[in-house]
């Protein structure tokens, strides 16, 4: 059958056409996102009491991510899925199984390499360091593409095994019943060694990144051409099943490649010892260079580590007084403002010491416009290496081994630019919007429950009168000393003097800002309390709003014949990603391992597995993979190692396995429930036809 000829549409014509279209398009992604942003905005302004920082910049990036993730969905199905469907469907009447497997192992390495949410990986280090967890410093800072390449392998291996699932008509549960007790055992063998312990999290969390918009519907186009091709199309749920396998084998992959890496990655060491000058041979296995070191000891660590790693105070005064030079400060610093440092990591003696330097500036040094364009240049480059290998691979399997080309080229090629350009944008505002607004809520919300005052920030008063400085009594005739200071919205308060803080000879004032506890210091509960709600209404809220999930609902319910609704799945998923990410929070709060969370859940899960129907437990599986999408996955991450760095926990993974699991478990207990009451229906109609 010949294609239908073009019909030709006069500009004035399209372009309405095309405007209303997009406009469809982009108001379909501000309904995805505009729940959960909105919730962290207002949780932060009306809870933690404060504004978002560098509010341009983080709505600048919001807006990317809405336009980056529409063009990116309408390039993968303008490009990608046509691609993919049509090879999905020719492959398995040509070629045998062995080399459908093969293809399905490149198919999953390419997909999670263009996987958008692979990106919030490369961002999820910066609060890890080298001496406390070397082996997670290694993967996240050094053997980062290792560490993709484990994953996109383990994705490969998944979906090979699907289409053999696929192909020869294999129940998932045997599957589930083999991979997951043994990544559990290799888990519980992990957490035995102090430094694999340190990646079990982040391992369990890739299994979550990995199942997003690439990866799934690319391999369900393979899976419903191999089912047909073999004859099995008649299974109700046989396309559900491989995204639970995409989330298993990449946790695989990443627990084996730090088993091969850790017998040549140094050990954990105290601070002191990492930075000393007899250590720098080891401390060089880890990080690139002395420079590199340098700023990891001004960026990461404290006090302590930077006297260690300069040795002689003379030297390390010299360094610290060198940050007046807006050069050698960005060297030392990287993006991290002089006046955020001060706050986050120096010690009061290092701040007295800067503040002797008549040439410092506290001021921001104003570097947005070049991080922004710097951001572009290198997420630009990233999308591209993540897109084009996939759609090579596509073109070049369906041209050269099927002998056949896309029906329609011209759109094909459209989608392949639309879904650089969106996953260049998108991930640019991660980096620049989502991860900032996650770090900005996670790193403050300890403050919720703490019973003490907080630091908030630091100002220096140049040139400071000390006339402007007065004096108050109490009854008892006890004096203390204050002045008036103008807040940001311009209204004098009295704040204490501490003359400590005065430098006479520049007439300089170092003020500090500070956060009361936001509760008193005896509702430290009920703050608690708060923060488990929030984080309960967070993957909630969130997962509500989610089309992928949406759509699951949807057929299943048309699979169940109504027995099994939509709202019932979007409820029930939404409730176990809540009571996931609860859990996760709780676990960096509290500072319980995750691993023994996680074996204790899966094995609710597997034995839940054992007595649910073989269609159900495919879908409850893949319901755990639905809800970590390209929105989700740098919140939680960018929330939880906020949250991490404020507690000075090791790392802060963890969050998204969480909130991978808990959807599986709710979703069984639904489906057992709605069994019983299936059961229950067809006993009394058999009871009342035997009465009849």
């Amino acid at each position: 059958m010949s294609n239908p000829e073009r019909i030709n549409i006069p500009w004035r014509t399209a372009l309405p056409m095309i405007w209303n279209y997009a406009r469809t398009r982009i108001g379909e992604q501000i309904s995805a996102v505009t729940f959960i942003i909105l919730y962290l905005v207002g949780f932060k302004i009306l809870v933690l009491n404060a504004p978002p920082t560098d509010a341009l910049q983080i709505s600048t990036g919001i807006g990317m991510v809405v336009l980056g993730l529409a063009f990116f969905l309408e390039g993968l199905f303008l490009g990608l899925m046509p691609l993919g469907e049509r090879v999905g469907v020719q492959l398995p009447q040509r070629c045998s199984i062995m080399v459908i497997m093969f293809f399905g192992l490149l198919l999953g390495i390419g997909a999670t390499l263009a996987e958008p949410a692979i990106a919030s990986l490369r961002l999820a280090g910066i609060t890890v360091t080298p001496w406390e967890t070397p082996l997670l410093f290694r993967l996240l800072e050094i053997d980062t593409n290792s560490l993709v390449m484990a994953i996109g392998i383990g994705v490969g291996f998944a979906v090979a095994f699907g289409m053999a699932r696929f192909y020869y008509g294999i129940p998932i549960k045997p599957f589930i019943f083999i991979m997951v007790p043994l990544l559990l055992a290799l888990s519980a063998w992990c957490l035995r060694d102090k430094s694999l312990a340190g990646i079990v999290n982040l391992a369990w969390d890739t299994g979550g990144v990995t199942t997003g918009p690439v990866t799934v519907p690319l391999v369900l186009a393979m899976g419903i051409g191999v089912s047909r091709s073999a004859g099995r199309q008649e299974g109700g749920a046989s396309g559900f099943g491989v995204v639970a396998l995409a989330s298993l084998f990449p946790v695989l992959g990443v627990l084996l490649l730090g088993i091969f890496l850790n017998a040549s990655t140094p050990e954990p060491v105290a601070v002191t010892e990492f930075f000393a000058p007899t250590n720098r041979s080891n401390a060089l296995m880890l990080v690139p260079s002395e420079d590199k070191l340098a700023a990891i000891a001004f960026q990461r660590g404290d006090e302590t580590a930077r006297r260690a790693y300069y040795g002689d105070d003379e030297k390390y005064g010299l360094v610290l007084r060198s940050l007046a030079d807006e050069e050698r400060r960005s060297e030392l610093l990287g993006r991290m403002s002089l006046q955020d440092w001060l706050v986050r990591r120096a010690s009061s003696h290092e701040r007295a010491i800067i503040a002797s330097v008549k040439s410092v500036s506290l001021q921001s040094e104003g570097k947005g416009g070049n991080q922004f364009g710097e951001v572009i240049k290198t997420e630009s480059g990233l999308a591209f290496r993540a897109v084009i290998p996939i759609v090579l691979l596509l073109i070049v399997v369906l041209v050269f081994m099927l002998r056949d080309r896309p029906r329609r080229p011209d759109e094909v090629v459209l989608g392949i630019v639309f879904a650089l350009v969106g996953m260049a944008v998108l991930t640019s505002g991660i980096r620049l919007g989502l991860a900032p607004l996650g770090d900005q809520v996670g790193r403050p919300l300890p403050q919720v429950f703490r019973s003490e005052t907080h630091e908030e920030g630091r100002v220096i008063l140049e040139p400071f009168e000390p006339e402007s400085v007065l004096t108050a009594f109490t009854q008892h005739g006890e004096a203390s000393r204050f002045f008036y200071f103008r807040d940001r919205a311009g209204t004098p308060r009295p704040v204490p003097f501490e003359p400590s803080r005065y430098d006479a000879e520049n007439r300089r004032y170092e003020h500090i800002v500070e956060r009361p506890p936001l509760f008193g210091p005896e509702l430290t509960m009920v703050g608690i309390a708060l923060v488990f709600l929030f984080a309960f209404g967070m993957g909630y809220g969130s997962t509500v709003a989610e089309p992928a999930l949406s759509a699951l609902g949807s057929t299943v319910e048309d699979l169940t014949v109504g027995m099994v609704t939509r709202n019932g799945v979007v409820r029930t998923v939404s409730l176990g990603v809540g009571i996931g990410l609860l859990a996760g929070v709780a676990r960096i709060l509290y500072g319980f391992s995750t691993g023994w969370l996680l074996i204790s859940s899966y094995l609710a899960v597997l034995i839940l597995t054992w007595f649910s129907e073989e269609d159900f437990a495919s879908i409850a599986w893949d319901s755990g993979g639905v809800t970590t999408g390209p929105i989700t996955v740098p919140l939680v991450l960018a929330m939880g190692l906020g949250i991490g760095g404020e507690l000075k926990v090791v790392d802060g993974f963890g969050i998204v396995a969480m909130a991978s699991v808990f959807p599986i478990l709710t979703m069984l207990v639904y489906g057992i429930m709605v069994q019983r009451r299936q059961r229950r229906i067809l006993q009394a109609d058999t009871e009342e036809t035997h009465e009849a």
